[in-house]
């Protein structure tokens, strides 16, 4: 097949969906299909545009069999919500130049969010005629209507509208998990429609290592500590505070000391909230290269999981996966009927306490702290799950099969209907006849 995928980011972004939509690139053309990218500059999650993609408009480029093809984005460091949407509607209208100079495909994949990409891959796949199969990474108008991303009621009725075309027009949806079903179905969305294939995890990259000569333990003078580790995305879905502040209760233990890996910008408000609470257990790192990311996860003796209380069925951290497969265990500070907290819990690799409660995470981290062999049987559970449940072969099989269906159907709907046409043909020329009075030889 040739197959498009629109996804707002890419390698070398090293956090969030990037990782995961070059792996899917990849290993469908390890399996034989062409496959295009359209994306932007590099940008996450600095929120700064890459150096040597700086000041351009396009950029095409190939790498492990994948053409993949960069637009212009306007982008600022620190967004407001016309901001936000000024740099949503560029990559919408730079994109389609690039979208239109390759070959014609035969399924469009777009990720979501952001909504306004769908926008672009809708009228192609009418230009084309092909299928536009989404892809449901977070539900956008809970997520920003709860977390007071968006409270302007006219722009969230708006993305509302946009969500309800978008799962209208879509030929089908993937998921990532069981409520993110729920949620499509009580919004009107046939079941029939819906495909749930969990984010994966490269269970051969990913995996437990020594925690002994660790390099990320070594470099950061860690080799006799008790390892905290948050590592990844800090937004307003997080909330770190919780973390930070669960440290003070411990910071009289100094073998417990929490390691926090994030962006630079981020980092400097969280040197704040350490500042706040007069912690002096908390190292501040920046992100690892992805290269490094087994030997960081490897130096972890716990690994958090963090979201606010009003974080529910809308969002499924990437972290869960990888943090399972490193075989390190899991405090999930999260809403205990979250989509996080039954991924957790379904793993048995891990423990799950209440959300912004900085007492219950400290209390859960000393427990692991005290019983080692309790922490080293959930890190054994999370691992064995991780490679039963979070195959990345069965993944990218399980999105080649819905690719490849729902490229059959649409070919199917087309041949019906050219059916459909030839039906009336006999009696259109009946009608001619009986209206000049000729007979029909």
């Amino acid at each position: 097949m040739h197959i498009l995928i629109y996804s707002y980011n890419y390698y070398p972004e090293p956090i969030g969906i990037a990782p995961l939509m070059t792996e899917l690139a990849e290993g469908l053309v390890e399996q034989g299909h062409e496959v295009r990218v359209i994306t932007g500059m590099p940008n996450y999650p600095e929120r700064e545009v890459y150096e040597e993609y700086r000041n351009k408009w396009y950029v095409t480029e190939k790498r492990n069999g994948v053409t993949i093809q960069r637009c212009f984005l306007r982008i600022k460091s620190k967004p407001n919500l016309v901001d936000r949407l000024l740099l949503e509607l560029s990559f919408v209208f730079s994109s389609l130049p690039q979208a239109l100079n390759g070959w014609r495909p035969d399924v469009i994949f777009v990720t979501i969010p952001p909504l306004f990409v769908t926008l672009p891959a809708f009228f192609l796949g009418w230009l084309y005629r092909c299928p536009v199969v989404l892809n449901v990474q977070d539900i956008l108008t809970e997520a920003a209507k709860n977390v007071g991303l968006i409270q302007n009621k006219l722009m969230i009725r708006a993305l509302s509208e946009l969500e309800k075309f978008a799962y209208k027009n879509a030929h089908s949806i993937s998921v990532i998990a069981d409520c993110f079903v729920d949620n499509l179905v009580k919004k009107g969305v046939s079941p029939s429609k819906i495909v749930r294939i969990s984010n994966w995890v490269n269970v051969n990259f990913i995996r437990p290592l020594p925690k002994l000569n660790n390099p990320f333990r070594v470099a950061s003078k860690l080799e006799d500590k008790f390892v905290v580790l948050y590592s990844g995305n800090i937004a307003l879905t997080q909330g770190l505070e919780t973390a930070i502040a669960s440290a003070a209760f411990l910071k009289d233990i100094p073998e417990i000391v929490f390691a926090i890996v994030g962006e630079t910008k981020a980092l400097e408000e969280l040197r704040k909230c350490c500042r706040k609470y007069n912690t002096n257990n908390v190292l501040l790192l920046p992100l690892q290269p992805r290269e490094k990311l087994p030997q960081m996860l490897a130096a972890a003796d716990v690994g958090l999981v963090l979201q606010k209380r009003n974080v529910v069925c809308f969002n499924m951290p990437s972290k869960i996966p990888l943090l399972l497969a490193s075989g390190c265990p899991i405090i999930a500070s999260v809403p205990s009927k979250g989509t996080a907290a039954k991924a957790v819990r379904q793993s048995g690799g891990g423990v799950v306490v209440a959300p912004e409660s900085p007492s219950s995470l400290a209390a859960a981290i000393l427990d692991l702290y005290k019983k080692p062999a309790k922490a080293a049987e959930l890190g054994k559970k999370g691992r064995k799950f991780a490679v039963d449940k979070y195959s990345y072969e069965s993944a990218i099989a399980q999105y080649e099969a819905l690719f490849a269906d729902a490229k059959f159907l649409r070919n199917a709907d087309a041949i019906v209907k050219q059916v459909d046409d030839l039906k009336v043909l006999p009696e259109l020329v009946v009608r001619h006849t009986n209206y000049d009075g000729s007979s029909i030889n």
